[in-house]
């Protein structure tokens, strides 16, 4: 069997397994979605949103990109945020960074990639952003650890800067999130970004609502 004929072999076990535990699975499924959540994360095949949740199809609406990035001339993700805060009302949206992430770290090379040039240099710009601290930690592994970190935090910020967000953070206290997941032990890491403080000095700029 091939690779692609066992996709299919597992999709039909897939089907059984759901409709032995409940007979009018697909069929609810098929009524629609009511997420409570909108989750931004990597494109990294080894890191899937509802694995590491541990949650259902229909609880959260997801999109995934390199490197978790929220770049407002991105046409996708603002659509994927609009859609979710707009239509499907989404309470929470989180970003979800993860350690080992290949797109930081190739962010961090001083090297031509490319397609990925104009990608990259988004993250590139976080690193502008917090030179002075990321240069005062000596060891690569912990600023390539923090920079992922960074980024998930600047991704926030991105999203907070959007009419969406701050329409539904007004209207029915919608909250922003940044996580990062440690893929050498499993666990979700609440960055707990104190928002306020980062956005006090800039808030009077991006403020729309």
């Amino acid at each position: 069997m091939n690779k692609i004929d066992k996709i299919f072999e597992n999709n039909k076990k897939w089907i059984a397994e759901k409709l032995a535990i409940n007979e009018d699975y697909f069929e609810n499924l098929a009524k629609g979605q009511q997420p409570e959540f909108l989750y931004i994360g990597c494109s990294d095949s080894r890191v899937t949103a509802e694995d590491l949740m541990g949650v259902q199809p229909g609880e959260v609406f997801i999109h995934r990109n390199i490197a978790n990035l929220v770049n407002n001339v991105d046409l996708n993700v603002m659509s994927v945020i609009n859609y979710a805060i707009r239509h499907l009302k989404v309470n929470h949206v989180v970003v979800c960074g993860h350690y080992n992430c290949g797109g930081v770290k190739a962010a961090m090379q001083p090297v031509d990639m490319g397609i990925l040039n104009p990608w990259l240099r988004n993250i590139r710009d976080v690193y502008r952003t917090h030179k002075d601290e990321l240069n005062n930690i000596k060891d690569e592994d912990a600023r390539y650890k923090r920079l992922v970190e960074l980024n998930v935090q600047e991704q926030c910020v991105n999203l907070i800067k959007t009419a969406a967000v701050q329409e539904a953070y007004k209207d029915r206290g919608l909250m922003v999130h940044g996580w990062v997941f440690d893929i050498h032990s499993g666990k979700l890491i609440d960055l707990k970004i104190d928002f306020d403080n980062i956005l006090k000095n800039i808030m009077e700029i991006y403020k729309l609502y």
